[in-house]
């Protein structure tokens, strides 16, 4: 399992546009490298990143990515999120050789 850091305002007002910053520890290796035997190292890259949002009355998708090998390692996003009311944001990320690791944390609204 990667390490994930997930950073949102502590306590935004319904209708505020917050900025989400997500951070998840992930060597992203091209597939491109030689390694130290000389042989080419294994792609293993973050390919898709999604956050859904869930506020009581409805669940959305409100931000979607598509990563590529000029990533760097353990990327770091960020996108706005207009706040319609307290809630939940699910954060998924998924990768090559099966690798998928989701987050959800609490949104809480005044």
């Amino acid at each position: 399992m990667a390490r994930t850091l997930v950073n949102l305002p502590p306590a935004p007002k319904k209708g505020d546009v917050i900025e989400v910053r997500t951070l998840i520890a992930h060597p992203m290796e091209t597939g491109y490298r030689p390694g130290a035997d000389g042989k080419v190292l294994a792609r293993d890259l973050i390919r898709r990143f999604s956050c859904l949002y869930d506020d009581g009355n409805s669940r959305e998708l409100v931000f979607q990515m598509e990563l590529f090998p000029s990533i760097a390692a353990n990327p770091y996003l960020t996108f706005p999120l207009r706040i319609t009311g307290a809630g939940t944001l699910t954060l998924t990320w998924e990768g090559d050789n099966g690798f998928s690791q989701t987050e959800t944390v609490a949104l809480r609204a005044t």
